[in-house]
Formats: structure tokens, sequence, C-alpha cells
């Protein structure tokens, strides 16, 4: 057996004996949450405005009627390239994560459905096969299902949300007799 051969052995027991740590799995979201933003902003704003050399709303809801067989073909492209360019953003600084990546989830849900399911999983045909498609799916459930990590700007948003409620509001022991009304009044 080799020298390499048997660090294997030992590689294995090392990874398979780590725990489920916290920085690990936010930044194992926060790289998930880049890359769902950089495909899905790129692919929505193609979509809405032509960037990118993308088709726009007009050319896009030509495909979106006569490949995806969507009508009203365009309410279809507008409704498929806001959720790709706003849920993508959304997802990417982790502000309403969870319901950005069930939109995402569901649009991949909705493409397969039909454009690429039909092709098959690998594809040559007009919209390819659907492997893409249920990758960015499940990695889209992933954020929806586990939230966006501590490194989002929910997490900041909620911390500073609960301190302000915390400072307003005290335990009913931490209250002094001092501190209650004098009077209350009758309801």
């Amino acid at each position: 057996m080799t020298a390499a051969a048997r660090r294997w052995p030992d590689l294995y027991r090392r990874v398979a004996g780590t725990k489920d740590a916290g920085a690990s799995r936010d930044l194992a979201l926060l790289i998930a949450r880049v890359a769902l933003a950089w495909i899905f902003v790129y692919h929505g704003a193609r979509t809405l405005f032509g960037s990118f050399g993308g088709p726009g709303i007009h050319r896009a809801s030509l495909f979106y009627g006569t490949v995806a067989h969507l009508h009203p073909a365009t309410l279809f492209t507008v409704l498929g390239g806001s959720v790709e360019c706003f849920g993508g953003a959304a997802v990417g600084v982790g502000v309403f994560g969870r319901l950005a990546g069930a939109g995402l989830a569901g649009d991949m849900v909705v493409a397969m459905a039909t454009v690429t399911f039909g092709n098959g999983i690998v594809s040559n045909a007009p919209g390819a096969g659907y492997e893409i498609n249920l990758a960015l799916a499940a990695l889209a459930s992933v954020v929806a299902l586990l939230g966006t990590g501590r490194w989002s700007l929910d997490t900041v948003v909620g911390a500073r949300r609960r301190a302000s409620h915390d400072a307003k509001v005290r335990h009913p022991a931490e209250v002094r007799y001092e501190d209650r009304p004098a009077h209350i009044p009758a309801s």
C-alpha cells in the first residue's frame, strides 16, 4: 500500500469526526447565497432589462409564450425575471432569505415543468436539460430551509430589533415598587 493510500483512512476519520460548527455552517450558507445571487441576478437582469446582452422583456416573452407555453407571456416574463433578479439579490444580502430562497426554488420548478423536463436531464434542445434547474432548486431550497445564517442582513436587523425590544421591556421581577404607577385607571 502506498503512502497516499494510507492517508485516506486518516483523512476520512478527521472529516467524519468534525461536528456542525456554527462558523462553517455560516460560511457554507454565505457561499451558497453568493453563488445563487450571482446566477439569478444575472439571469433576471437579462430577462427584465436586457442587461449583459440579454433579450429584455419583449424577446424573453416570445420565448415564454412559444417554448414555455406560458400565457400571458409578458406577465410570466416579468414575474419570472422579478423573482430571479430581486429574489437573487435578497438571498445575496440575506434579507427575507427564506422567502426569497423558496421563490427561487419555485422558479426553477416552474422552469423544469414548462421547458426543460421534457428534454431530459442533459440536452441540446431549446431550453437545454433540467440538470442546472435541479441543482439551483436544491441549493435555493437549502437557503429556504436553513435560512441565511449569521452573516446576513436578516441577522443584523433581527439583532437590532431584539436589542431595542429588550431595552423597552423589562422582566416583571426587575420592576421596582417605585416604578409602578400610583393609580391604575379602570377600563
